[in-house]
């Protein structure tokens, strides 16, 4: 084998390139470039404990191609700064002018009056908030203010960075800020003491009804014998969602003697052991505990997934405390349980609409505790946020890259312009090859294979592999996976990823001939998916739409325009039939098909895209017909 020598496509500090060259029967001209891309990091692989209520749609809006490259026309016409390292230099005369529209502790303010110009405005009409932004660098913001498309527009590219000193970023027009070329970043850390505390302070009040009873005692009532309470010791709390708050939650719950088990996707089994808390499955955690803490983030599979099916589930008497978001619970089917008694009491701090409606039947439930969202609301809580918001807006302004970053990537416009419908197949190839992990395997790698005619100089695969991150994390996450982050969110959550280059004889004119994503050392719920012990799926893009060109050792050709059912049976006359007659007995409309065998009467793999999802009893059926052995629905 003759060595060859390449430069890495892409190779920030902590990636080492190596080189070979190999060939094959079947492609005598292959090369091989390969690009370990691994994070020096002894975190713990993502652990991916999947229910029904997580396999759902991706968590956030994909990324636009062709909104990111106007991010690019605008940087280059209004000296927007590039978010790829480069630095703003349009500023370096005059200090930037930040805008402030919501109280900022003083800590923050002070770090941004030592970088900039600082106007502290509050309480701003929408019109007078597109008025002063056409003057401003930055803008700060809570979750009062509404930043529209037409404050980005009345912008007009010289607003480089938008600052939400919080979590949430529902206020903030994240298309429309892609499109005009502005970095959004948020401060998702430094209220999460504060937001433990006030879900342990639920937790206590609505055990003992503190709340019930202070009305009480104040409409001038003595009833003791009424408020009889619950004791805390030796009582199961399920954390649903075991992340920073929900681990700080399970801390204090153990102190206060409470046998604690966790539901997370993504948490580590080695950190919750840590602490002393079990991760289970879903449907194990709402059974069997008497308390129900959520802390889970606000997704299209999260929305509403404590509903009526949830609650029947749930242990006779259980007890919820709500301090994530509120739209994780279905209020109407929560009061129905509390009104049924299958779910003794309810403490929530956050709620689907906010402020709720005066005559909510929720709010106003006699066993049910409330607050108006103070989750965040300590003094100290309030001055870590403001330091850290005003840390990442004065970096992003200095044109470093942001961790908190949560919009778009930002390459160059003929980048994007030519791997723009490689960066949607390269999403779905990640969002597939996620949702064929059985639940409990731990994620450890992720490898991915480009196949290309292309020099290795000519292909940056930077967007490529943060758009398969993206497909990997982000359908059971709340991260905001971009360029800017992609890496660091891996490297956060304990996944490796490497990149291997293949050089093949194909069209010099097409970037990218296929991609494959490859997941090593976990178990598949769709065997047919492995290949050489890995899940591996592979495709490509046909006259601008990606398509699944292999599944295992399975050649398949079928279009990712819609949701996708994968069955392996036995190759025999009518199975295409039967399959399609049950889903159109179900108004499913069958959009593409296709099948891939290993030899003729043997093992076959049909890939059929659907365009609405089927009901269970569909999917029962299917899997009813003798002659699939196995099959598996995925979303995308």
């Amino acid at each position: 084998m003759a060595s060859l020598t390449t430069k890495p496509i892409f190779t920030p500090p902590f990636i080492t390139t190596t080189s070979s060259s190999s060939s094959s029967s079947s492609q005598p001209s292959t090369r091989y470039s390969r690009l370990p891309f691994r994070h020096s990091t002894t975190s713990t692989p993502i652990s991916l404990k999947r229910s029904r209520s997580y396999s759902s749609t991706p968590s956030h809006p994909s990324l636009s191609i062709k909104n990111a490259t106007k991010t690019i026309e605008s940087a280059e016409t209004s000296s927007v700064l590039s978010v790829a390292g480069g630095k703003d230099t349009s500023s370096q005369e005059t200090k930037p002018t930040i805008l402030v529209s919501e109280k900022l502790g003083e800590a923050g303010l002070e770090l941004l009056r030592n970088f900039g110009d600082v106007d502290c405005s509050y309480d701003l009409s929408q019109e007078d908030l597109c008025k002063k932004i056409a003057s401003c660098d930055a803008l700060i913001v809570r979750s009062g203010t509404k930043v529209t498309r037409q404050v980005f527009e009345a912008a007009k590219g010289k607003l480089k960075v938008v600052g939400r000193a919080g979590v949430g970023i529902d206020n903030v027009d994240l298309q429309a800020a892609t499109e005009f070329g502005c970095l959004v970043v948020n401060a998702p850390t430094a209220n999460t003491v504060a937001a433990a505390e006030h879900g342990i302070a639920l937790l206590a009040s609505m055990a003992r009804n503190v709340a019930q009873a202070d009305a009480s005692m104040k409409a001038g009532q003595w009833q003791r014998n009424k408020y009889v309470g619950v004791s805390l010791v030796g009582k199961t709390l399920a954390v649903m969602g075991f992340g920073k708050v929900g681990s700080e939650v399970a801390r204090r719950a153990k102190g206060l003697g409470m046998q604690v088990i966790a539901h997370d996707p993504y948490a580590p089994a080695d950190r919750a052991r840590a602490i002393g808390v079990e991760l289970v499955p879903f449907d194990q955690a709402i059974s069997t505990a008497d308390f129900i803490s959520l802390h889970m983030p606000l997704t299209p599979a999260t929305e509403k997934v404590f509903n009526d099916d949830t609650f029947e589930k749930v242990k006779k008497g259980a007890r919820i405390i709500n301090v994530a978001r509120g739209g994780v619970i279905d209020e109407d089917a929560l009061v129905r349980a509390l009104d049924s008694g299958k779910v003794a009491q309810a403490a929530l701090d956050v709620f689907t609409e906010e402020p709720p409606p005066k005559d909510s039947k929720l709010v106003q439930h006699e066993r049910v505790t409330v607050t108006p969202h103070l989750g965040a609301s300590t003094k100290e809580a309030q001055e870590g946020v403001a330091i850290e918001i005003a840390e990442a807006v004065v970096g992003a302004l200095k044109g470093e890259l942001a961790a908190t970053a949560v919009n778009a990537p930002m390459v160059s416009a003929e980048v994007l312009s030519e791997l723009a419908p490689y960066a949607v197949l390269a999403e779905k190839l990640g969002r597939l090859a996620v949702q064929l992990v059985a639940g409990g395997s731990g994620i450890k790698s992720a490898k991915v294979v480009y196949k290309s005619a292309r020099d290795p100089d000519d292909l940056d695969t930077r967007l490529l592999r943060a758009m398969v991150t993206k497909g990997i994390i982000e359908p059971i996450s709340d991260s905001f996976i971009n360029l800017v982050n992609a890496d660091f969110t891996a490297k956060k959550k304990g996944l490796r990823i490497s990149e291997e280059r293949v050089v093949v004889d194909a069209s010099p004119g097409l970037p990218i001939f296929s991609i494959q994503v490859q997941l090593s050392n976990v178990d598949s719920k769709f065997g047919s998916a492995v290949s050489g012990g890995d899940i591996s799926i592979e495709g490509g893009v046909k006259h601008g739409i990606p398509h699944l060109t292999r599944v295992g050792s399975f050649s398949v050709d079928v279009s990712l325009g819609g949701n996708l059912v994968l069955c392996r049976q036995v190759d025999q006359p009518g199975m295409i039939g039967q399959v399609g007659n049950i889903l159109g007995e179900q108004n499913v409309n069958v959009s593409f098909m296709s099948v891939g065998r290993t030899a003729r009467r043997r093992n076959a793999i049909m890939a059929i895209g659907v365009d609405e999802e089927p009901n269970l009893e569909s999917l029962k059926k299917i899997g009813e017909v003798p002659s699939i052995e196995e099959f598996v629905f995925l979303k995308l």
